[in-house]
């Protein structure tokens, strides 16, 4: 189970390994190992326009374009 903290310039979240997302395991986000739990950090600020990452998560990118 994910433990999400909000603050306020993102979420903070505390995870186990199996819990991590692809962009998490990557390492395209920071995130910290303490034990067996990983940390990460998921900022609030819009990602640069260059970010090619094409995470599933993002709604935007799900859409095609014509």
């Amino acid at each position: 189970m994910a433990v999400r903290i909000r603050l306020p310039g993102g979420t903070l979240k505390m995870k186990v390994y199996r819990e991590l997302r692809e962009r998490e395991r990557a390492r395209r986000i920071p995130v910290l190992k303490l034990g067996s739990l990983y940390f990460s950090w998921w900022s609030n600020r819009p990602r640069p326009l260059n970010d090619q990452s094409g995470a599933p998560d993002d709604p935007d990118r799900s859409q095609a374009t014509p």
